[in-house]
């Protein structure tokens, strides 16, 4: 299968920048542009990881952004003022605009996708066993220019072959950004599990 032309990041755990907030500590996985800023909320996408170590929190008001949050540990409820409210055990997402007002009940550790407007994604949890092959092929949106590709490893250790050509390591908490223009063609993945135990990887497809 014809692959398009795209370029691999790797950004590695201990690459990665965290913060405190006020419900816990937050980390930065990855932004679009590169040189945005969060704080001036200048950017196209934002991927972060964030442990939420108090039993309730308000969410910091995000306008224009839409927001898509995955748990990893604990139980989560979020409530949409005037919207929804839902429950969210391990692997299981909501998607809503940071312009809600949203409070969260729960002490989790949790994967964030932020969207700015004129972007579209989606989060998807895959579960590896021991010596079983995933093939994954990258969505098209033709209506969109950009593509974008992230796995995240949440744990175990990740092998990941690309196009059949490269051939890259995941460690817990490791990144993979696959970015290139959107077309026709596919990327083809595949992710073996190296350890013992279950691996479980979060993908995210960004398109702008």
């Amino acid at each position: 299968m014809l692959s398009m032309s795209y370029s691999i990041q790797v950004i590695r755990k201990n690459e990665q920048i965290s913060n405190e907030w006020s419900g816990g500590i937050t980390t930065q996985l990855a932004i679009y542009p590169e040189d945005a800023d969060y704080n001036k909320r200048n950017f196209k996408w934002r991927i972060s990881s964030a442990m939420v170590e108090v039993e309730e929190s308000l969410f910091t008001s995000l306008p224009n952004i839409w927001r898509l949050i995955m748990v990893i540990d604990g139980e989560m409820v979020l409530e949409h003022e005037g919207h929804h409210r839902v429950l969210l055990k391990p692997y299981e997402q909501d998607s809503f605009s940071g312009g809600w007002t949203t409070r969260s009940i729960g002490k989790v550790r949790d994967f964030n996708l932020m969207l700015a407007e004129g972007c579209s994604g989606e989060l998807k949890a895959i579960n590896i066993e021991k010596g079983i092959y995933n093939e994954r092929l990258s969505n098209k949106n033709l209506d969109l220019l950009q593509a974008t590709e992230c796995f995240y490893c949440v744990n175990g250790n990740v092998n990941m072959i690309i196009d059949d050509q490269e051939s890259i390591d995941l460690d817990e908490g490791d990144l993979i950004v696959l970015s290139g223009e959107s077309s026709e063609k596919n990327i083809n993945i595949k992710l073996s599990n190296k350890s013992e135990m279950t691996a479980n990887v979060i993908r995210a497809n960004i398109f702008f």
